[in-house]
């Protein structure tokens, strides 16, 4: 079959008028007929060579699937050389390659004017961005808004390249910081003004019912709202291509230098007391809950309920004018998938609880237990630890995707989210090199003696159960007790308010 590859990008659809209907006739023509498969990436900056249909042609040639590729010019398979070339060798190791715009023969002189073609092309390209970036820049000095910001409060009105308050949305700013700086007891905390709005009704910028309390937050330091909004603040370079690009490969949006921000001035919504005050009470709860002393959970992290499934986290709380400790899986946070069945115990008496349980069967140790520890190898404390690091892995990969889809809200500040995501790439980097090495010891002690390895398990595990057993529960710290027990155990599972218990061990 004859393949004919299109592409169009929108900058260039804007500034030259490039038609994939054109591209594709004139392809057609130029393979002497209509009977074609059509590969065609819309929108798509050729930049990148992980595009969508590109990919599909590329593996169609490589099945055999087709023998001769039209393009109109070598710039719709790559604007980088290198890529090109790629491309293009890729292409005719299997199959016929040409173009409408040119015949490039396969001899040095044919070769040398391809490539220049090419450079020629990165150089344009390159030139494109840098007076696209320049106009950007002219256009922020003159006091006209890029584009819509989606900052809610505010509408874009594009004729005059000016935001607008929205006068609906402008009385839910007033509200928040009302609510903040002044609740009367109305609501409690950034978390209560969210569950205010959400049960209220009240839509976001995007219509969605459910306000999270991080938007909320994003609001209450918005300078917008006070007339101060910024332009050419962020160093987008080189990510445009990074929905193409793995997530750790992914260019990580970074703030310019202060003196290259354009500032434009904005409707204001709030007075300037008011928010400033606003983020004195910020600065005031981040400094009191960092400074706080905080209570350690013996079972912090080893919880989860066994009638709903979420996770068992400690709180703190107040029973008769007096502070109380417990384990909850309620999620309070607004949004929360699974708000919990509402199990709720005290601290010390979960904890007692478990501690004796645990001390029962090390005291008294299961020998089917320690037998099938000679049995099985795959039981060493390498191979726990190495299921421990794929959860973990997994667990990184759900807050991965849901700080990613934060980054699609308007009002959420993305330098902070960004940070985030670096820290988790960060932490995930970390635990795939503790990966390897672990899969690497394991190789290793799977050509040993599985007795002898067996043998150093079970004489582990039998000091780890002596250090307990001779350890009372009001003797031991909370870290040191939750050190011990995270030794044996790997999760407990809690039912019917505490009435049972599972604990399943490593």
């Amino acid at each position: 079959m004859i393949a004919v590859y299109a592409r169009v990008s929108t900058e260039e659809q804007a500034k030259h008028g490039f038609s994939l209907a054109d591209q594709l006739r004139e392809c057609k023509k130029k393979a002497g007929t209509d009977d074609v498969l059509k590969y065609v990436d819309e929108g798509i900056s050729g930049e990148f060579l992980d595009r969508p249909q590109l990919s599909k042609l590329r593996e169609d040639i490589r099945s055999g699937l087709v023998h001769k590729v039209v393009c109109l010019d070598p710039d719709r398979l790559s604007r980088k050389l290198m890529n090109q070339l790629i491309i293009s060798d890729e292409i005719e190791s299997r199959a016929e390659l040409m173009f409408v715009n040119g015949e490039y023969a396969r001899t040095p002189e044919g070769q040398l004017f391809y490539q220049m073609r090419g450079a020629i092309s990165q150089f344009e390209k390159a030139k494109i961005n840098e007076r696209m970036s320049r106009g950007r820049r002219e256009k922020a000095r003159q006091g006209r808004v890029l584009r819509d910001f989606h900052i809610y409060g505010y509408d874009f009105d594009s004729e005059k390249e000016q935001f607008v308050v929205n006068a609906r949305e402008a009385t839910i700013v007033k509200l928040i910081f009302d609510l903040f700086t002044n609740s009367n007891g109305r609501v409690q905390g950034i978390n209560g003004i969210a569950k205010y709005l959400t049960e209220l009704g009240v839509p976001t910028k995007r219509g969605v019912g459910v306000f999270h309390r991080q938007v909320v937050r994003q609001m209450l330091m918005n300078r917008s709202y006070i007339g101060e909004f910024y332009q050419n603040k962020w160093n987008t370079e080189g990510m445009l291509g990074n929905r193409y690009r793995p997530p750790e490969e992914r260019i990580v949006q970074k703030p310019r230098p202060k003196e290259e921000w354009i500032r434009l001035p904005i409707p204001a919504i709030i007075e300037s007391d008011q928010f400033y005050y606003a983020q004195s009470l910020l600065a005031e709860s981040r400094r009191r809950w960092a400074g706080a002393g905080k209570r350690t959970y013996m079972l912090s992290g080893l919880l989860r309920c066994g009638d709903c499934g979420n996770t068992m986290t400690g709180r703190k709380g107040k029973a008769w004018g007096r502070e109380q400790y417990y384990y909850s899986d309620r999620k309070a946070t607004v949004g929360a998938k699974n708000p919990g069945c509402g199990t709720h115990i005290k601290c010390d008496e979960l904890e007692l609880q478990v501690w004796d349980t645990t001390l029962s069967w090390i005291r008294a140790p299961d020998e089917e237990l320690i037998a099938e520890l000679e049995r099985n190898p795959q039981l060493s404390s390498e191979q726990c630890q190495l299921e421990n690091i794929q959860a973990e892995l997994e667990r990184l990969e759900v807050v991965h995707r849901r700080l990613m889809n934060f980054l699609s809200d308007p009002d959420i500040d993305e330098q902070d989210i960004r940070e985030k995501l670096k820290d988790v790439q960060n932490e995930r980097r970390g635990l795939n090199q503790k990966k390897l090495d672990l899969t690497r010891r394991l190789d290793e002690l799977s050509s040993k003696d599985v007795r002898t390895e067996a043998e150093h398990r079970r004489s582990m595990l039998m000091a780890i159960w002596g250090s307990l057993a001779s350890t009372e529960f009001h003797d031991i710290s909370a870290q040191a007790g939750r050190d011990l027990l995270r030794t044996v155990i790997k999760e407990i599972r809690v039912f019917e308010q505490g009435q049972r218990i599972e604990i399943v061990t490593l």
